[in-house]
């Protein structure tokens, strides 16, 4: 007996913006009906890793000069070191449309799309410097029982340390931002400085 994937199971399960995240939708959508998404996931992973790694490979599809048979040369490559079809095609689609440099946003939003997939709520929480685990375990318990998160999701945690913030913290879970950071204390206390002068 035959299954087919029916239009709601292949859709996206979110929606995302710009033409990396065109890409990374029709992608998702291509993976789905193939029931390759994992396949395909982790073959970006490594897509990502090698870019990560390779500054001239990243340099290379950034290089909008590239031939006709220089871009066949670099997808035929990378098509072979990851055996995807999916993966495949993206990359040969992505070089029709000269558009190889859009690789890593690519891959960066189709991982949005499969944490979306997976259940998984992503949370970044900025500090002026690296957060200890005791600390990052307390927020993350806090943000778990939060509304933002819900209830059947999982908490992905990530710390972005950035000095310009001076103290404090920034935490961003979904779209929702709460910026309790001193910069921004300052930035709010300035501006009721100059409304009174």
């Amino acid at each position: 007996m035959r299954t087919y994937a029916t239009a709601a199971s292949t859709a996206p399960p979110v929606q995302l913006f710009g033409v990396d995240g065109t890409y990374a939708s029709a992608l998702y959508t291509a993976a789905a009906k193939n029931s390759s998404l994992d396949a395909t996931s982790k073959a970006l992973t490594y897509l990502k890793t090698l870019l990560d790694k390779d500054a001239d490979v990243s340099g290379i599809l950034s290089n909008p000069a590239l031939s006709a048979s220089d871009k066949k040369v670099v997808v035929e490559t990378l098509s072979q070191s990851v055996s995807v079809p999916t993966v495949a095609n993206l990359l040969a689609v992505l070089a029709e449309n000269n558009r190889l440099g859009l690789l890593s946003e690519v891959i960066e939003k189709f991982g949005t799309l499969m944490s979306a997939y997976k259940g998984e709520v992503e949370a970044t929480i900025t500090s002026a410097a690296p957060l200890d685990s005791k600390i990052l375990s307390r927020i993350e318990s806090a943000i778990s029982k939060s509304q933002f998160v819900g209830a059947g999701k999982k908490l992905k945690v990530s710390n972005k340390v950035n000095p310009d913030i001076l103290g404090g913290l920034i935490v961003e879970v979904g779209d929702r931002t709460v910026d309790l950071s001193v910069s921004s204390k300052i930035s709010r206390l300035n501006a009721l400085i100059n409304e009174a002068v």
